[in-house]
């Protein structure tokens, strides 16, 4: 029994495959959440609609890692590989550091002792350049075929893929306040550069390339006859627009927000003195 959804080489059914270590790593992300939650004592604003932005922020983790989506990415489709990278970058991380509440965030980085390397991620330059170097990275022909061979390999990129989208929401949405401190207008233009424009350039490649990039899928038993490079132009497809309704939204909602901040009356200018007759 395989941990984790990585390479098989048989045709593909839609009988259930059970992994157990993802089963596993749900509980792990979820279950001392939960505790803590229930467990602290003093001010714990808003902890019932924090609790259900994270549950759905591992819900969207777990539908993208787990039979059929995991195994349909690991080993079937260019396009199911990317609809998990969505799913993790876009939705998973989001939702997950919504619930997050401010005193949680503190003791988790001051534990890890990762606060500081934390704080330069969060800016806005930063992690931009950092999110999209890893999808770079994660998407180059040698590490998709690599990686995806083996389960470890496998749960190492899906693993840095969550991470990936924790680092691209952090100058957005981190719950330390200090994190989020950039203007409204730079909060959108990084969003919109970060994971509007930039990963449409791999998803173009994607599309219009006039061979398959990807031997995981090249050579893979075919998911209902649909062929390889099909599946590679959708899987740019998927790319350059799957994450339109959630950065536009999202670029909406900051939009909304800045134009609904008070802003300072302007101050009158003296009055001018009488001149003299």
């Amino acid at each position: 029994m395989q941990f984790w959804c990585s390479t098989i080489e048989v045709p593909w059914t839609w009988n259930f495959r059970a992994y157990p270590g993802i089963w596993a790593m749900v509980a792990v992300i979820s279950v001392p959440y939960l505790v803590a939650m229930r467990r602290r004592q003093g001010p714990n604003p808003d902890a019932s609609t924090k609790t259900r932005f994270y549950v759905a922020g591992v819900l969207a983790f777990w539908v993208a890692t787990d039979w059929p989506l995991g195994l349909l990415g690991a080993s079937y489709l260019a396009s199911a590989h990317m609809a998990q990278y969505l799913l993790y970058t876009l939705v998973a991380a989001p939702l997950m550091l919504l619930g997050v509440p401010e005193w949680m965030g503190r003791q988790l980085l001051g534990k890890l002792r990762i606060y500081r390397t934390v704080l330069r991620l969060s800016r806005p330059v930063t992690a931009g350049v950092v999110f999209n170097l890893t999808l770079l990275f994660t998407h180059s022909p040698w590490t998709v075929d690599t990686l995806r061979s083996n389960q470890f390999g496998s749960f190492a990129m899906d693993i840095i893929w969550l991470l990936s989208g924790f680092v691209l929401w952090l100058p957005i949405i981190s719950p330390l306040p200090e994190m989020t401190r950039s203007q409204y207008p730079v909060k959108m233009t990084y969003l919109f550069l970060a994971a509007g424009v930039v990963p449409a350039i791999p998803g173009g490649f994607l599309t219009f390339a006039t061979f398959p990039l990807y031997s995981t899928y090249e050579l893979a038993p075919r998911f209902h006859a649909l062929a390889a490079d099909t599946d590679q132009q959708i899987a740019g497809l998927v790319m350059k627009l799957g994450g339109i309704p959630i950065v536009w939204g999202t670029m909406l909602a900051m939009m909304m927000k800045w134009m609904a901040e008070p802003r300072e009356a302007p101050v009158p200018a003296p009055p001018s003195a009488a001149q003299p007759g």
